[in-house]
């Protein structure tokens, strides 16, 4: 069997919250194992604060920095920096610099490749962002978290 090869700027892209992900490998690809994401960050861009119930999530920064905050502990992880969220634990990021982040993100086991897929909307360009989300894409999302296995939280006090 041949490995899947994804040349840059390959597999499909969608917006959402705010963000651009590009799925690089599938469940359908790795037998359920995992799923591969490059994801681009613009300033103040981030998910909110959500929980997975099936899957861990391993983030490595590509280019600028992500501030994440797990548990209720907050890790700025720069460019070449890495993060394991397991699942269960509360989480979410947001690019708190000046310029845009990039990172890849290994899902195990695959499968919210599908929520991406079924809520983002489809985008032309990698590393160009789509403005603030919608408010019918957030409702979406929140309709389709739970088929996924996804609790999306309220944003944190301030």
């Amino acid at each position: 069997m041949n490995p899947p090869f994804i040349p840059p700027g390959g597999g499909p892209k969608v917006a959402i919250a705010g963000d651009v992900y590009q799925i690089k490998l599938t469940g359908a690809e790795t037998g359920g194992r995992c799923a591969v994401f490059e994801f681009f960050v613009p300033p103040g861009g981030g998910p909110p604060p959500h929980v997975h119930s099936r899957e861990e999530e391993t983030f490595y920064v590509l280019e600028g920095e992500l501030a994440f905050t797990v548990a209720g502990t907050k890790f700025v992880v720069p460019t070449g920096g890495f993060l394991n969220a397991v699942r269960g634990v509360p989480h979410a990021f947001k690019n708190e610099a000046d310029g845009p982040a990039r990172a890849v993100v290994v899902v195990s086991p695959a499968g919210l490749e599908e929520f991406f897929l079924e809520v983002g909307i489809p985008w032309d360009d990698a590393y160009r962002a789509p403005g603030p989300p919608e408010p019918d894409q957030l409702a979406r999302m929140a309709a389709a978290a739970p088929k996924y296995g996804l609790e999306i939280l309220p944003p944190p006090p301030h």
